[in-house]
């Protein structure tokens, strides 16, 4: 009998070294995650969120995906922040509305302890452990070189922006006029700035044409507008007349492109900022840091009527299908 339970003692001890000494944490901890997003509707997001819950499912963590119904709202993406924080997520993968506004609000976050990781579009603090996303000057030249290289003679750009205080749109508005100037052939003619919403977009690029007839090259630098920007050109019957260069990918655009309406698309890949933003934020909670770089620039691609059925083409306009 003595023998019988001195076997069973030594068989629990065996199961507590393998377990681990009570009060370690388990090597199967869900760590939480929220992305805290510019927005939730468009399909730019629908694929960085989908990058995202594929990285969430292969690292076994918890995710949460917010964002306010605009991408004006950077009070609502504040108030996001501090909830995510209170609610106990570890890390927050960030894209900010706002480049000085949402500032107080992450620092505040990363202050309680908070991993932070900026995607898409940076915020003005130094608690960022890492940006991922595209390299938005080299973007914007990107979309000016496309018009460069396909019309001929003097070009009258017009330039669609959204919020002026989002960093990414800012840096392509200047990439863009660098590249223009630099070619010694372009004018830029106006640059307006609307909501990130296509209805909205639509009317003001209206506006613009019809201001401004001149306007024989047009850019837009995100997906809502550049959709309202094409529907304007749609509208005003200008697809012969006027050189449209949108950015992302969108069943409205990617129609437009084979329509007319648009001639080029820089296409981003929002799957590889969701994923690797939320791949990024575990290495931070499992103490990998060291293998993040400050900055990772996702790839970017000009698709046109060229080059749009290639395979290439079909993989970067929708990536998050594949």
């Amino acid at each position: 009998m003595r023998q019988s339970k001195n076997i069973v003692l030594s068989a629990v001890l065996l199961s507590l070294m393998l377990c681990g000494c009570a009060g370690d944490e388990p090597s199967t901890q869900q760590h939480t995650v929220a992305l805290v997003a510019k927005s939730t509707q468009t399909e730019f997001w629908l694929s960085v969120f989908a990058g995202a819950e594929t990285a969430a499912a292969e690292y076994n963590l918890k995710l949460t995906i917010i964002g306010p119904e605009t991408e004006e709202d950077y009070e609502t993406q504040n108030q996001m922040v501090a909830e995510a924080a209170q609610s106990g997520a570890e890390a927050i993968v960030f894209s900010a509305i706002d480049y000085e506004n949402n500032a107080a609000a992450i620092d505040a976050a990363a202050r309680e302890g908070v991993k932070i990781v900026a995607i898409d579009s940076s915020v003005d603090s130094d608690m960022v452990s890492t940006y991922i996303g595209t390299d938005n000057y080299a973007a914007g030249r990107m979309a000016a070189q496309a018009a460069l290289e396909r019309v001929e003679g003097p070009l009258h750009v017009g330039i669609v922006n959204y919020d002026i205080s989002s960093a990414n749109g800012q840096e392509r508005e200047r990439g863009a006029v660098d590249a223009f100037y630099e070619s010694g052939r372009a004018e830029i003619v106006a640059v307006i700035n609307t909501l990130a919403e296509a209805s909205h977009a639509q009317t003001d690029t209206v506006s613009l044409l019809t201001q401004f007839p001149e306007i024989d090259v047009l850019l837009a630098f995100n997906e809502p507008t550049s959709v309202g920007a094409a529907q304007a050109v749609a509208e005003l019957g200008d697809s012969e007349r006027v050189f449209l260069v949108g950015f992302d990918s969108n069943v409205v655009t990617v129609d437009a492109l084979q329509e007319g309406a648009v001639d080029a698309l820089v296409v981003q890949n929002p799957y590889a900022m969701g994923y690797l933003g939320v791949e990024s934020a575990y290495k931070l909670l499992t103490g990998q840091e060291g293998e993040l770089e400050a900055t990772v620039d996702t790839s970017t691609k000009i698709v046109d009527r060229e080059n749009l059925f290639s395979i290439d083409s079909q993989k970067a306009l929708f990536a998050f299908e594949q």
